[in-house]
């Protein structure tokens, strides 16, 4: 079965940094675009990244460029976001997710609609 399992959230002070990773199961990272999103408090949902199959491009929203990065690691079945110089807006809990068959690259952002499979989230608190 498909899985996707996030880990690494936790409590950081601004201008800190943390990585999280986003644990597959059950498919091919070869064919698959993966997002991360997150949720703040009284927020939707927005998209934070998209990463491409094999060959792939990555795209970033405005607001985390520069900041985070994100990254494959095909033996491992698992998509990693460094996420550095962390501002209290960047609170929130992070979710990845497999974009839907036939989207292996990243043309943009896709929305919360064109992904199939979810993780439960990881916390991310960024506060002094």
């Amino acid at each position: 079965q498909v899985q996707l399992v996030e880990s690494g959230g936790g409590l950081v002070q601004p201008g800190g940094s943390l990585r999280l990773s986003c644990t597959t199961s059950g498919f091919s990272l070869d064919y698959y675009a993966i997002g991360w999103f997150r949720q703040a408090p009284g927020k939707e949902r927005e998209a934070v990244s998209c990463i491409a199959g094999i060959n792939g491009n990555k795209i970033y929203t405005e607001s985390v460029k520069g900041r985070f990065t994100v990254s494959r690691d095909d033996a491992k079945n698992t998509v990693s976001l460094l996420m550095n110089s962390l501002k209290p807006e960047d609170t929130g809990v992070y979710f990845c997710a497999r974009v839907s068959e036939g989207y292996a690259r990243c043309s943009r952002l896709y929305p919360l609609t064109d992904y199939d499979y979810w993780g439960r989230g990881t916390q991310v608190t960024v506060s002094s």
